[in-house]
C-alpha cells in the first residue's frame, strides 16, 4: 500500500455520528501490543498556541540530543506533516506501511476507529519504531476524551491558552472547557499552564490537587522584550536569556514561555537539556503558516488562525510590525465559524479584502463573505480559486504594500504550495 492509498482509506473513517470515547483507540492499540505504554509524551492542549508550542518544544529536545516524535494536526498541504521524527515528516513508504497495519488492525471491530483514532495509532507504532526519547503529542479535540488521552501519565500535562471554541463538543464557558481539557492530567506527570484567566487556572489548579500533581504557571511578568521585528524577537524569561525566535506577534513570545517551563519540568524530571540546546532550539524552531513572513516587497504574510482570539493576536501583530499601514487581506473562513467577530478584527488595518472559498464543504463562499464584508462596509472582491485570489491580491499590492492571507488553514496550505513554500 502507498502511503497515498493508507490517506485515502483512512479518510474514509468519518467521525460523523460516532460517539465520543476513548474505547476505540485502546482496541485497535491493544491489537497492535500497546505501543504508547513504551513511550514518554509531552502531552499539550488548549485553544490557541498548542502548535506553536510543541514545535518550539520539539525543536529544544532535538537540539539536546534526543530523538523527539511530534504528532500534530491539521496538516497544511501533505497528510505527512502531522508524524515527524527530529523535524522530518514521515516517508510516503513508512505510511503506507503503517497505514496498511493499523487499518488491518482495527478492520473486525464491532465498533471500528474513526479518521483521527486510526491516526494516533499509527503515530503511536510509528515513533516506537523509530525509537523516540520523547514524543511531543498535541491534542486533535478537548482533551479528556480525545483519542491521544490513551497515553500514560505523561513528563509533562501542558494547556495552552484557552478560548470558546467547539462549543458544542467542550461547553460553552471558557471553565467548561478548561474542565475538559484538564482531562489529561494524570497522577505521576506534572503540569504547566499558560497564564490565563483566574476561573481558568482555578479549574486546572483543582485537577492538579485531586491527581496530587505539580503545576508551574508561566509569569508573563518576568517576560523582557529586547527586540523585536520582521526578523524576529529577542527576550528574557524568568531572568534567564536572551533567548531568539524567528515566529512573529507577541503571542508567539507567551507560546515561547510556555515551552521554557515546559523544558524546566522535564529537567526536574530528569532529562539532560543544557542551555545551549534550548537557546538553538528556540532559535531553529518553525511553525509554518503562523504570521509567517514569506515573501518581502510586498510584504507577504501567511496566518492559519481560525478564531476570534487568534485573528485578535493577529491583528496586534500587525499593528507592531507595521504601524502606519493599511493591509490587503486575502481570506477565506469556514461558515461554522465566528467569522463575523473574526473579520472584526481585521477590518480596523484593512486596504481592502480579497475573498476566496476554502476547501472545505463547510466553507462559507466567496461571495458571501465579499457581501458580508461589503455590508460592514468593506471593499471586497470575491475570486473563484485560491489561485485567482493570490494573483488579484498581488496585483493589488504595490512593493510597500503588505499582504495578509488569514482566516482558514484549508486555505494557507494552499497559498503556500502555490509560492512554492511546500
Amino acid at each position: 500500500m502507498t502511503g497515498q492509498e493508507a490517506v485515502a482509506l483512512i479518510h474514509e473513517r468519518a467521525w460523523t455520528g460516532r460517539k465520543p470515547g476513548l474505547s476505540r483507540t485502546f482496541e485497535l492499540l491493544s491489537r497492535l501490543g500497546n505501543p504508547q505504554d513504551k513511550l514518554k509524551f509531552v502531552h499539550i492542549t488548549g485553544t490557541n498556541g498548542k502548535g506553536s508550542t510543541a514545535a518550539m518544544v520539539s525543536s529544544i529536545l532535538t537540539c539536546a540530543g534526543l530523538r523527539t516524535g511530534l504528532y500534530t494536526s491539521p496538516h497544511l498541504w501533505r497528510f505527512h506533516e502531522r508524524f515527524q521524527v527530529n523535524g522530518e515528516p514521515i516517508s510516503d513508504q513508512e505510511l503506507g506501511r503503517l497505514g496498511e497495519l493499523v487499518l488491518k488492525a482495527g478492520e473486525d471491530m464491532t465498533d471500528p476507529p474513526t479518521e483521527f483514532e486510526l491516526m494516533t495509532a499509527l503515530a503511536m507504532e510509528y515513533f516506537l519504531e523509530e525509537g523516540c526519547d520523547i514524543v511531543v503529542l498535541e491534542v486533535g479535540l478537548g482533551g479528556r476524551l480525545d483519542s491521544t488521552n490513551v497515553i500514560p501519565a505523561p513528563e509533562a500535562a501542558v494547556i495552552t491558552n484557552i478560548g470558546l471554541e467547539h462549543t458544542q463538543e467542550l461547553g460553552n464557558t471558557r471553565p467548561l472547557i478548561a474542565r475538559e481539557k484538564a482531562g489529561i492530567i494524570k497522577t505521576g506527570c506534572a503540569a504547566v499552564l499558560y497564564h490565563q484567566s483566574r476561573e481558568v487556572e482555578q479549574v486546572v489548579e483543582e485537577a492538579c490537587g485531586k491527581a496530587g500533581v505539580p503545576l508551574t504557571i508561566t509569569a508573563p511578568d518576568t517576560l523582557v522584550v529586547q527586540e523585536t521585528g520582521r526578523e524576529g524577537q529577542t527576550f528574557l524569561y524568568r531572568g534567564n536569556g536572551p533567548y531568539h525566535i524567528s515566529l512573529l506577534g507577541r503571542h508567539q513570545l507567551y507560546n515561547a514561555s510556555v515551552a521554557l517551563d515546559i523544558v524546566a519540568v522535564l529537567a526536574q524530571r530528569g532529562w539532560k537539556i543544557e542551555q545551549q540546546a534550548i537557546v538553538q532550539g528556540l532559535k531553529q524552531a518553525v511553525w509554518p503558516a503562523r504570521m509567517e513572513l514569506a515573501k518581502r516587497n510586498p510584504d507577504i504574510l501567511l496566518d492559519g488562525g481560525h478564531n476570534p482570539q487568534c485573528m485578535a493576536a493577529l491583528r496586534t501583530a500587525l499593528e507592531e510590525l507595521y504601524p502606519d499601514k493599511k493591509i490587503i487581506f486575502l481570506t477565506g473562513v469556514l461558515g461554522d465559524k465566528d467569522y463575523p467577530d473574526m473579520v472584526g478584527e481585521m477590518l480596523p488595518l484593512a486596504k481592502c479584502f480579497v475573498t476566496i472559498t476554502p476547501d472545505s464543504p463547510r466553507a462559507l463562499s466567496a461571495g458571501e463573505l465579499a457581501d458580508y464584508l461589503r455590508s460592514r462596509g468593506a471593499q471586497a472582491v470575491p475570486c473563484d480559486t485560491t489561485v485567482q485570489g493570490l494573483e488579484k491580491a498581488l496585483k493589488l499590492a504595490g512593493p510597500e504594500d503588505v499582504v495578509c492571507a488569514c482566516g482558514s488553514l484549508y486555505m494557507i496550505g494552499e497559498v503556500r504550495h502555490l509560492m512554492g513554500l511546500c
